[in-house]
């Protein structure tokens, strides 16, 4: 039985690798944030927001993968015929009953409809969050992923002379995991850090599971304060809840504490 998974990305679409300079993201356009559906069905994506009246126009656009995003559909409400340019009226349809809300509609499910779908409001483009759609694998089993840090190299910066110049890496990796639904975020001294960190910009496959690599780069002096402690956590959204798996290591010493999963 093939199962298709529209789930809301939480993930900054600037790891993403789908930013635009001209593309506009804002918490005042909403999109549907889950929906399952069978292969065969339809699925339809529900879009308002509260940029009032006159923003009377709809843009539904679609990425599939190692594709640029393209425009599927413009909508008003000046006018009822939308236009789809060159897709196909039978595979897709969309409703704009007033200037704050409208629907986008994938008719008759396949695995070939995987992509990312975006709802954008007026001709400025301030876009939704998107919904990303997936076909799963009927013989895979929906597998969280396993976590392991790795502490910074003895040999990392131990040439630079200016201490301030001295930073060390720590590795997070998180694999073995189906399908690639998942996000990572750092925590020193159980405080979240943005800053030093780089994170794959999406999982890749490797036979038939998915793995993911995220970097933490800090200062020297900060990896050999003792007692700091170094946390990587890798959410997982399983169809029905989000895993928490993560792995800790302690400064200097990048003894493991601990490896938990929360549910």
């Amino acid at each position: 039985r093939v199962w298709i998974l529209f789930l809301l990305i939480l993930t900054n679409r600037k790891n993403s690798g789908l930013y635009e300079d001209h593309l506009t993201i804002l918490n005042d356009v909403n999109q549907t944030p889950i929906l399952w559906k069978n292969k065969g069905d339809n699925a339809t994506i529900h879009c308002n927001h509260t940029k009032g009246i006159n923003y009377f126009q709809m843009y539904w656009y679609r990425q599939v993968p190692g594709e640029n995003i393209k425009l599927i559909v413009f909508t008003t409400t000046a006018k009822p015929d939308h236009d789809f340019g060159d897709f196909d009226k039978k595979k897709f349809s969309a409703t704009k009953p007033d200037a704050e809300s409208g629907t986008f509609t994938v008719e008759n499910l396949e695995p070939g409809d995987q992509g990312l779908y975006f709802c954008a409001v007026s001709a400025e483009a301030f876009f939704g969050e998107g919904t990303k759609l997936t076909v799963l694998d009927p013989k895979r089993e929906i597998t969280p992923p396993t976590v392991k840090v790795f502490q910074p190299s003895s040999k990392e910066c131990r040439n630079l002379k200016d201490e301030k110049e001295r930073k060390k890496t720590l590795l997070c990796v998180a694999r073995d995991f189906y399908p690639d639904h998942v996000s990572i975020f750092w925590q020193v001294n159980a405080k979240n850090v943005t800053k030093g960190v780089a994170t794959d910009p999406a999982a890749r496959l490797d036979d038939k599971t998915y793995f993911i690599t995220s970097r933490l780069r800090v200062h020297a002096e900060v990896w050999t304060s003792p007692g700091t402690n170094f946390s990587c956590f890798v959410t997982f959204f399983d169809g029905n809840k989000t895993i928490i798996k993560d792995e800790t290591v302690f400064a200097v010493e990048g003894m493991f504490m601990w490896n938990s999963e929360i549910t």
